[in-house]
C-alpha cells in the first residue's frame, strides 16, 4: 500500500490540506453527459445535486458545460459560458463556501469562472498549453493537469515536460489526472491503474477519475448505470495507490472507499 504524502492547497488564501483523500462530486451542466446521473440543467436539480454532494461527505464539487463523452456535440465558448455562469450562481448562493473546480479546456471560460465567481480550481482535460498556463498563472489558483497520454512511460515524460513550463509560468498547485478514458484502449487504462503508485516519482498530488466511465462497463458488458460496484472497486485500488482525490459521481460510495483505506492506513 501506498502513503498519501502530505500535500496543502492554496485556494484564494485560504491552505488547504489533502493529505486525506478528497472526494469530488460532478455536476454537470450539460444535456448529454456520458452518465445520465450526472446531468443536471434545471435550478431544482442543480440545487439538489449540490446539497447531495455535501451531505454525503464531498469535499469539493466539479462543474462542467461542455461533455467530453466520445461523439457529443461541439459547443460554443459562448453557450459553455452560459451554462457555467447559471450553474455556478447556484451552487454559490447554495453552498457559499464550497470548493468548486470548474472543468473547461478554455482559458477565457477558466477566467469567468474564478472572477466572478471565485471558482477554487482549474480543471483542465486537454493537457494544457501556454495560453492556459498563462490564465491559471494569472488567476492563481490551483490547475489539474490531464494527460492522454497511452502509457505510464509517455505519461510521466509529458507531465515532467507540463509542470516544468507550469513552474515556468508561476504556477504553485498542480494536480496531476492520468486521464483514464482518454486517449487509451481498455487495456492500456488498467496497465496504467496496475502501475499507477509510479506517478508518485512527480511528488505532486494525484486525482483519478474512473467514475461510471467504459474501462469498467466494457470490461463487464454491462452499462454506465450498472458500473458502481466497478467504480468503487477502482476506487479503492486508486487510493491505496496514491490518489488525493477522486473525482465521481457517486460520493456516498466514494467517501466510504476513504473511510476504508485511511481506517487501513491508521499506524
Amino acid at each position: 500500500m501506498w502513503a498519501n504524502m502530505d500535500y496543502t492547497l492554496n485556494l484564494h488564501g485560504r491552505l488547504t490540506d489533502i493529505s486525506q483523500p478528497q472526494v469530488m462530486g460532478i455536476l454537470n451542466v450539460t444535456p448529454d453527459s456520458f452518465y445520465a446521473g450526472s446531468r443536471m440543467q434545471t435550478e431544482q436539480e442543480i440545487v439538489a445535486r449540490t446539497h447531495q454532494i455535501i451531505e454525503e461527505g464531498g469535499n469539493m464539487i466539479d462543474v462542467g458545460g461542455y461533455s467530453t463523452r466520445p461523439g457529443a456535440m461541439e459547443v460554443s465558448e459562448p453557450e459553455e459560458m452560459e451554462r457555467l455562469r447559471f450553474g455556478l450562481a447556484i451552487v454559490r448562493r447554495e453552498c457559499p463556501s464550497a470548493l468548486i473546480s470548474v472543468d473547461t479546456f478554455r482559458p477565457d471560460v477558466a477566467r469567468m469562472a474564478v472572477e466572478e465567481f471565485g471558482v477554487d480550481i482549474i480543471n483542465d482535460i486537454s493537457e494544457g498549453g501556454e495560453d492556459m498556463y498563462r490564465m491559471v498563472s494569472r488567476l492563481r489558483v490551483p490547475y489539474i493537469l490531464m494527460s492522454q497520454q497511452p502509457t505510464l512511460k509517455k505519461m510521466l515524460l509529458s507531465f515532467a515536460s507540463q509542470v516544468q513550463q507550469l513552474r515556468d509560468f508561476g504556477v504553485k498547485d498542480i494536480i496531476l489526472d492520468p486521464g483514464f478514458g482518454f486517449g487509451k484502449t481498455l487495456e492500456q487504462n488498467y496497465e496504467i491503474m496496475g502501475e499507477l503508485e509510479n506517478l508518485s516519482i512527480m511528488e505532486l498530488p494525484l486525482l483519478v477519475g474512473v467514475s461510471r466511465k467504459s474501462m469498467i462497463y466494457k470490461l463487464f458488458g454491462c452499462t454506465a448505470a450498472e458500473a458502481l460496484n466497478g467504480t468503487s472497486a477502482l476506487n479503492t485500488i486508486s487510493l491505496m495507490k496514491g490518489a488525493s482525490i477522486l473525482r465521481v459521481h457517486d460520493v456516498k460510495e466514494a467517501v466510504e472507499c476513504c473511510r476504508i483505506v485511511s481506517q487501513i492506513n491508521q499506524k
